[in-house]
């Protein structure tokens, strides 16, 4: 009886018997698999910009960049050159570099958590949208902040800056190098912060980054901002207008959330293939869709705020890689929905899809990265 049952499922699947049994063998012949842990991460499909229900774009000439004074969409690539300013050169002033060293015994707002190594989470059973991760734990942790100074700052004055994750970013220093030498953006400190350490739900970079609150914004104004001014010899100006943020991934969903929660703080915005996917962890019920409510529910359903943004994403950007299957893992399809409600919200910003790019594309930031300092401080009263 159990036979014919066999028998009968295999043929259902369009197999024998004996062909199962060859397989069998076959299987039993190979290695077994890695662990999941050693196995490549699988490539991102390649997304099509003119794809049914993506913004509509401009295609630009291969190797341009959107100009420094135009809103919309646009796609570039697919090959990325840098740009002249990322090259070091000799005849522009170049700033100095002060280091500062965070301890998580310092902080009363991120005193540390980690992920015991090798684990992730699982998805909820009765929640898709929500990961459950068992492993994570208080962690101590110590995280680096380099403070660029230009060799145009006038000391004692109050400066314009820019906060960016995942620091240092010597990239941001070399366009700024050359960028203020051409008065294409104000005389500005810029602020590179060094995460927490890990990545994604249960570590201490996932809590800063993805979470959606102000509070990674109070942690930087109350605990960052003062050290810079005191360590760094700068002062840093209270104009909301005159602050910027940028980041990538993750630290794109931060910098947004630094503005979005605390306009009053920041109101100018620069990320790369921004994390506006659902990440978030703890699970909050305000916003339980993590950063995707950005697209979903946020900016579509709230007056607009004084934000300006530059977004880019690359057509081999992250696509669902991790256990979680609730369709808000889509990094693409997040951006491309964010350009569109801050169209239909009327807000200024420039979204730039690259071709022939990953995820944080280095080469396309090599690229793009001058024109979109310059286009985010348009409007500055203290750049030209």
């Amino acid at each position: 009886m159990l036979a014919a049952i066999l028998t009968t499922a295999l043929a259902m699947l369009g197999l024998s018997a004996g062909g199962s049994a060859h397989r069998a063998a076959q299987a039993a012949a190979q290695p077994p698999a890695p662990p999941a842990a050693q196995r490549p991460r699988p490539v991102p499909p390649t997304r099509d910009p003119h794809t049914p229900g993506y913004v509509d774009a401009k295609e630009l000439p291969d190797g341009a960049v959107p100009p420094a004074d135009a809103d919309g969409n646009f796609i570039i690539g697919p090959t990325h050159d840098p740009a002249p300013e990322m090259t070091v050169k000799d005849d522009v002033p170049h700033g100095t570099t002060c280091a500062i060293t965070m301890s998580s015994a310092d902080s009363k707002i991120y005193p540390g958590i980690a992920r015991d190594a090798g684990t992730f989470g699982a998805p909820d059973p009765a929640d898709p949208a929500k990961l459950m991760v068992t492993t994570s734990h208080p962690a101590p942790y110590t995280r680096r902040v380099a403070v660029y100074v230009p060799k145009q700052y006038t000391s004692g004055t109050a400066a314009p800056f820019i906060v960016g994750a995942d620091g240092p970013d010597q990239l941001l220093f070399t366009a700024l190098d050359s960028l203020i030498a051409q008065k294409r953006v104000p005389v500005m400190i810029a602020i590179s912060i060094g995460n927490g350490s890990g990545d994604a739900q249960g570590s201490e970079r996932g809590l800063e980054y993805d979470t959606m609150s102000g509070r990674y914004a109070e942690f930087v104004e109350t605990e960052v901002l003062p050290l810079v001014e005191q360590q760094c010899s700068v002062r840093l100006t209270k104009d909301a207008d005159q602050r910027a943020t940028m980041g990538g991934s993750s630290g794109g969903s931060a910098a947004l959330a630094m503005a979005w929660y605390h306009p009053e703080l920041y109101r100018r915005v620069l990320t790369y293939s921004g994390t506006f996917v659902n990440q978030q962890w703890p699970p909050n019920a305000d916003t339980p869709h993590g950063a995707w409510e950005f697209h979903e529910r946020l900016v579509p359903n709230s007056p607009a705020k004084p934000i300006r943004i530059w977004m880019e994403v690359g057509d081999r950007d992250l696509f669902n890689p991790n256990s979680m299957r609730d369709d808000m893992h889509d990094w693409v399809l997040a951006n491309e929905r964010m350009a569109r409600v801050l169209a239909a919200k009327g807000y200024h910003y420039q979204f730039v899809f690259a071709r022939n790019a990953g995820h944080t594309d280095r080469v396309v930031k090599q690229q793009t990265l001058p024109e979109a300092l310059e286009w985010l401080w348009k409007g500055s009263p203290t750049a030209r």
